[in-house]
């Protein structure tokens, strides 16, 4: 839904090419790994042989690889569904920037992450360093985080569960599926990853007015406070005023 009246709409009206361009290279690289001996082998992230090989190219060719053709027809539907909308908004070159800082960047956190509580003696707390990743999912959040802070308030209409909902609430919704119904094997991290660092990049870039800085989500919370505060000081006016009534007196209509 576009926000004006109840009117719908199923996709952008426009595919930019920049979109046309990232959908064709995700293809050609998902070919090339069952044609190309290695494609895959060194392309997927490993937190082990990233840092400790010295395979410092791994957080970015990992997200131009996918598993099966499932998981890579829904990260370019939705890179098609929203990112073509927000790549008509902020043009090619901004667009293109934001997508790779946000699938590199969560690619690095991939393969650091994992390896910080074994260097500090804990052993590998959030699994094996030897788990390869892939997949453009990183960059996909991203460009839903950066769609959801452009149009906060526009409703999409979900085709599971059937439901609409403002966008600003679509990351939470994901992120919840995920980590109480999702499949076993999604990188929690990726995804993740994709959202703190798209998030830190738009509060830094300073060109998306809603994405909100620490300041901001400070002033937020203080604003609940304060109104939870006075809600309670309402609601004990009203038991006071209940207790203090005469039983005797009766209004009739």
């Amino acid at each position: 839904m576009n926000g004006r009246g109840q009117q719908f709409q199923f996709g952008p009206p426009v595919t930019p090419q920049v979109i046309k361009n990232l959908m064709i290279a995700n293809v050609v690289v998902f070919i090339a790994q069952y044609m190309v001996q290695g494609v895959y082998q060194y392309g997927v992230v490993i937190p082990y042989d990233t840092w400790y090989e010295f395979e410092l190219w791994r957080p970015f060719t990992y997200m131009w690889l996918h598993s099966g053709p499932m998981h890579l027809a829904f990260n370019m539907f939705a890179l098609w569904m929203f990112g073509s909308t927000l790549a008509l908004y902020w043009g090619d070159e901004r667009f293109l920037k934001y997508y790779l800082v946000c699938g590199v960047g969560a690619g690095v956190l991939i393969a650091s992450v994992p390896l910080l509580p074994v260097i500090a003696g804990w052993g590998p707390i959030f699994g094996p360093t030897g788990i390869p990743t892939l997949g453009a999912s990183g960059a996909v959040m991203g460009v839903l985080l950066g769609f959801s802070f452009t149009w906060p308030d526009r409703t999409i209409q979900l085709l599971f569960p059937p439901i609409p909902l403002k966008a600003i609430w679509l990351i939470p919704l994901i992120l919840f599926f995920e980590m109480f119904g999702g499949p076993s094997n999604v990188s929690h991290l990726g995804h993740l990853g994709g959202v703190v660092v798209g998030w830190i990049y738009l509060v830094q870039e300073g060109r998306t007015p809603g994405a909100p800085n620490l300041k901001a989500l400070k002033l937020r919370y203080q604003r609940y406070q304060m109104r939870k505060k006075l809600r309670a000081v309402h609601d004990e006016a009203r038991r006071d005023r209940e207790q203090k009534r005469d039983p005797n007196d009766r209004t009739f209509h």
